[in-house]
């Protein structure tokens, strides 16, 4: 009986370390990950009002627009929303397009090298204020009060001075990027460098060499090592030749009087791949996304994120540019992103469009919510949805609002 009853006694004390050490076994157990999975809060379920009208309205203006193939990616609160695709990579082909079916970005590549830039500017590699020719001894504009202000913060702000889409008719044509630079002392001044906004991709772009030689890497290899690999996004390239040799790639198609047909794989715009030569599945622009709309700092700190997303000019933009939105109070261009005030909130957005691709994208900060479409066949339907999905959104917020009291 004595020693029952020191056993007993033994016992409960056994029980009670297990129970105090309990979480930390959890923790450091693939049944304590297991529990946290399961436990992890649900915010998708926040609005799945929105996702659900959403979606119907896309399915309806898929048909309406004849869209060849394409895919949008909606993120909440560090997950994933909605990921939808739908058509086929190439017309007259069973190949449906997939979530790591790749796609051109255009000019939404610059979103991206402006993360990059935020970055790197943490870091210390390239700091935004840093000027051009401490980097570039031979860069040359027509001003040499230009040529020795000129920061990397104007180029990547569209701030440079120069004319607009300078030298793109050589992007075009395939000229190599240090034969275009070579011959940008012939571009006209309109403004000394930070006073005016004037759309570039080759003055953009000029952060390639920068940074080649700074860190004696090529872009594509400090693209993969700082936002590529960290990010998840396991099927983004920066080069032709990657995308050319991907099997599960969608094709270019243009608009003709019969609807639309596949075009040639082109290469235009490569020569600038900071502002408009990234690829990239859908897949990988939700990864994308969490990384940089979230509140987790491990990938995108908050220093970083101010400095890319802080307004640097005031962009002067035809009507027609956001025709599919209601009124933005007013527009913005930071380091790779416009800026909107739209409905009372901040939005970071850009539109990309290359020969038979067109992409889109827009984050809100705040409210930590982000949408991305690409497309193989570009039309007005894919501009259209970014503003009628935070129409939504918004709508839906401001009905979950509590009341104002009244006294």
């Amino acid at each position: 009986m004595k020693n029952y009853k020191y056993f007993l006694i033994f016992s409960i004390l056994i029980l009670i370390v297990i129970a105090f050490n309990f979480p930390f076994l959890l923790k450091t157990s693939g049944i304590g990950k297991k529990i946290n999975e399961i436990t992890e809060v649900n915010h998708v379920k926040e609005i799945q009002e929105v996702i659900s009208k959403f979606d119907s309205l896309y399915n309806i203006n898929i048909e309406q627009s004849g869209a060849v193939g394409g895919a949008v990616v909606v993120t909440y609160k560090g997950q994933v929303a909605l990921i939808k695709c739908f058509g086929v990579k190439k017309a007259g082909e069973k190949n449906p397009v997939g979530e790591n079916t790749v796609f051109r970005l255009a000019s939404v590549s610059k979103t991206i090298t402006g993360v990059l830039a935020g970055i790197l500017d943490e870091e210390n590699v390239i700091e935004l204020d840093d000027k051009v020719v401490d980097y570039l001894p031979d860069f040359r504009l027509k001003l040499q009060e230009s040529t020795n202000s000129i920061s990397v913060r104007n180029l990547l702000s569209h701030t440079s001075g120069l004319t607009p889409h300078a030298f793109d008719i050589m992007v075009e044509d395939k000229v190599p990027l240090n034969k275009i630079i070579s011959r940008l002392n012939e571009v006209e001044i309109v403004t000394p460098p930070g006073l005016f906004y004037a759309y570039q991709n080759v003055m953009f772009s000029l952060y390639d060499p920068i940074l080649k030689a700074k860190t004696k890497k090529s872009f594509q290899e400090i693209l993969q090592e700082k936002i590529f690999e960290p990010f998840g996004m396991k099927n983004a390239s920066s080069d032709f030749e990657s995308f050319e040799k991907n099997e599960n790639k969608a094709f270019p198609h243009v608009k003709s009087e019969k609807g639309f047909v596949a075009a040639q794989l082109n290469d235009r715009y490569y020569v600038t791949v900071p502002a408009a030569g990234i690829n990239a599945s859908i897949s990988d622009m939700g990864h994308f996304m969490i990384a940089i709309s979230g509140k987790d700092d491990d990938l995108f700190s908050e220093k970083a994120r101010e400095v890319v997303f802080t307004p640097q000019i005031e962009s002067v933009l035809k009507r027609t540019y956001y025709r599919n939105w209601d009124k933005i109070d007013s527009k913005h261009y930071a380091i790779g992103w416009r800026i909107l005030n739209y409905k009372n909130h901040k939005i970071a957005h850009h539109s990309g469009y290359v020969l038979g691709y067109q992409a889109e994208i827009a984050i809100c900060e705040e409210e930590e919510i982000g949408i991305a479409i690409l497309s193989n066949s570009p039309n007005s339907f894919f501009s259209a949805g970014v503003p009628t999905f935070l129409n939504l959104f918004f709508e839906h917020k401001n009905k979950q609002a509590p009341e104002k009291q009244i006294i």
